[in-house]
């Protein structure tokens, strides 16, 4: 019971809200343009429930990993879907324009980061913003601050008169500097103080274990926090800025897979996400909520990605068609869409080991 409640549900209820949103945005583009929606389903596979509603079928099925939206001519090709009567063809996907039929395929992962948006700025909203303040919990001997006097307690206030309200501005504001003197205003046991010191270059590894030089002063944070209300300008403004640096960070990963710089074995599927779910569940159900957001900016951006089968895959043929003014040829499509079919099965092969791997450990 403890592992169903903690790992199965929070896992299915997640993955559900990502599919439904994911899903969500294919339906409500394609009825934008008067496309004739067939089914709704959540999940894949046989049927456990069903309502039809109008044109479209809204389904529960067995295979919770996914989901789809089934339009009226969605697979003009497909010599098991009834041919589409004259009076449908303006409903029909196919016979929409290119452009329109992009915006039906890319509206999936959109929705995706707009439910990363939303949750965000939701989370800011009612809980405020945690912060690292600016303390200084330890100096490195021998370093820049610690010839300059700075000691562990010490509040950094500003830097050449810019000032400093939160750690990670201390880090930028370093970051920027390129051997220069930097003026430093802190508080000494609530005494105004100023310092001037010039940061030391060193080489450090930053989050993907690449060697880079970068200004340092020598201290490290003393791990003090305190919060920040925000109201609703300032949870929208962060929550932009904490979906754009999601989005960011994801899409620089991708870009190092490809370099060689992350290793293949950093990847995780399924079994992953239940184990973080189930672990996040455990200590508070709140903390799936960013958790979700996190997940939900991975899965928009890597439907985006240029592989059949993917929704980026879709957008690709459609941009062809688009500059061509005619589909692709069929045996071309459906040649890349196999070889799209074989890429994500062995992808799937590798996150499942990768998974089951780090079970075994």
């Amino acid at each position: 019971m403890h592992y169903f409640i903690y790992y199965v549900l929070p896992f299915l209820v997640v993955l559900g809200i990502l599919i439904f949103f994911h899903e969500l945005g294919h339906f409500l583009v394609a009825k934008h343009f008067g496309i004739k929606v067939l089914k709704f389903s959540l999940g894949f596979g046989p049927k456990l429930l069903g309502k039809k509603i109008g044109d479209t079928e809204y389904l529960l099925s067995a295979i919770p990993l996914g989901g789809y939206v089934k339009m009226l001519g969605e697979n003009d090709d497909d010599d098991d879907e009834s041919p589409i009567l004259p009076e449908d063809e303006h409903k029909s996907f196919s016979h929409k324009p290119p452009i329109q039929r992009i915006a039906v395929v890319g509206a999936g992962p959109i929705f995706n980061l707009l439910l990363a948006l939303l949750i965000f700025i939701a989370s800011f909203g009612f809980s405020g913003m945690q912060v690292l303040t600016t303390e200084i919990g330890q100096v490195r001997e021998g370093s820049p601050a610690d010839k300059a006097g700075l000691q562990k307690g010490d509040l950094i206030v500003s830097i050449d008169d810019t000032d400093t309200d939160t750690w990670s501005q201390l880090k930028e504001l370093v970051g920027e500097n390129r051997g220069e003197p930097i003026k430093i205003a802190l508080l000494r046991n609530g005494q105004p103080l100023k310092v001037t010191l010039i940061p030391e270059m060193s080489v450090v590894k930053n989050l993907f274990g690449e060697e880079i030089k970068t200004p340092l002063l020598g201290v490290v944070s003393s791990g003090s926090y305190r919060e920040i209300k925000l109201g609703l300008l300032g949870s929208l403004k962060e929550g932009f800025l904490k979906t754009w640096e999601i989005i960011k960070l994801t899409c620089l990963t991708v870009v190092k897979l490809f370099q060689g710089i992350v290793s293949i074995k950093t990847l995780g599927g399924p079994i992953l996400i239940g184990q973080m779910t189930g672990q996040l569940a455990e200590q508070s159900w709140t903390y799936l909520i960013p958790f979700t957001a996190v997940i939900s900016i991975n899965l928009g951006i890597l439907n985006l990605l240029p592989v059949p089968i993917l929704d980026g895959g879709f957008i690709v043929f459609l941009l062809i068609e688009l500059i061509i003014g005619r589909p692709l040829n069929v045996r071309k499509r459906e040649f890349v869409q196999k070889l799209g079919i074989g890429l994500l099965v062995l992808l799937m092969i590798v996150v499942i080991y990768n998974d089951i791997t780090r079970l075994l450990q």
